[in-house]
């Protein structure tokens, strides 16, 4: 049996072994783990410099989905803080972000300052491979065509018995802060939220809840499409991440008291996005968060 190479198909992307080291298999992909851009480039692209090519090696994606039947990479996942503006990091980020697009890989990159690989990895990569397995490859499909419920609005029975979202990631956390109020713990037992896309191309979603009153619990996440769709509207992938990371810090309330913000100074926050509307996509649709 012939051993398939990087340079069968033409492609610069290396595949991966298909073995027992993977994290899961899911919808005929493999994903692993901790993989090192130079395990997956099997060479360097033209237009890519010599250093860039020796610094964006050996920056590591948290997680790549491979094709179970090839090995051969589909996307990478980048899922941490985001880096300090004008710092190394973020200069090698841009150069290992210069190589995938030279390579063609598509990345997805999700700015947390509280999720996880280790803790939230497998579960929002194995959503985004459902929601691209169940809205077909076409990013422009709509409700009208052979969808006609997005997988985000898919309606069944939640793990607590009721009716909702079954695709909500934050609808653990919406629960738990209901449990948090019940305990009181909480001055209000709902998760609010609002979700932006700017024109630059990434996406940015705000969860907070009232813990005490006129001070909240407040995360913010960025969802980064590179050359790449997640199945379902990115904006609002990111509010519900956002809402992940609240639930994991209602669970931790007993160890971590965590920092709070003034609720009219997140009011004067999202005025500030309102001031901004020009450069997001589809405007702003939240002016009612804005009244005193």
């Amino acid at each position: 049996m012939t051993t398939r190479t990087a340079t069968d198909d033409g492609s610069r992307l290396r595949p991966l072994p298909v073995d027992g080291a993977a994290l899961f298999t899911r919808a005929g992909q493999v994903v692993h783990a901790g993989r090192r851009l130079g395990d997956l480039v099997a060479r360097r692209p033209e237009g890519i410099t010599g250093h860039q090519w020796s610094s964006a090696t050996r920056e590591e994606f948290d997680q790549v989905v491979c094709a179970a039947d090839s090995g051969r990479p589909l996307f990478a996942v980048v899922l941490g803080a985001p880096a300090p503006a004008g710092s190394a990091e973020q200069r090698a980020e841009r150069m290992r972000d210069a190589v995938c697009a030279a390579v063609g890989l598509p990345v997805l990159r999700i700015e947390s300052p509280t999720l996880r690989s280790a803790a939230h990895g497998q579960r929002i990569v194995g959503y985004v491979i459902d929601a691209r397995a169940y809205a077909g490859p076409d990013p422009t499909a709509g409700a009208d065509d052979d969808v006609p419920v997005g997988f985000r609005d898919i309606v069944g029975r939640l793990p607590d018995g009721r009716a909702g979202h079954v695709n909500d990631l934050g609808a653990l956390a919406r629960a738990a802060a209901v449990d948090a109020y019940v305990s009181r713990q909480l001055a209000d037992p709902i998760v609010r939220g609002l979700h932006v896309r700017w024109r630059d191309g990434a996406a940015e979603g705000w969860s907070w809840v009232e813990m005490r009153p006129g001070r909240c619990l407040v995360e913010r996440v960025t969802v980064r499409e590179h050359r790449f769709w997640c199945g379902v509207d990115a904006a609002r992938l990111a509010e519900d991440l956002a809402a992940v990371a609240i639930g994991d810090r209602l669970r931790a309330l007993e160890t971590d008291g965590p920092a709070l913000v003034d609720r009219g100074e997140l009011r004067q926050e999202i005025r500030g996005l309102r001031a901004r509307r020009d450069e997001l996509v589809g405007g702003f649709a939240y002016d009612h968060l804005c009244v005193d």
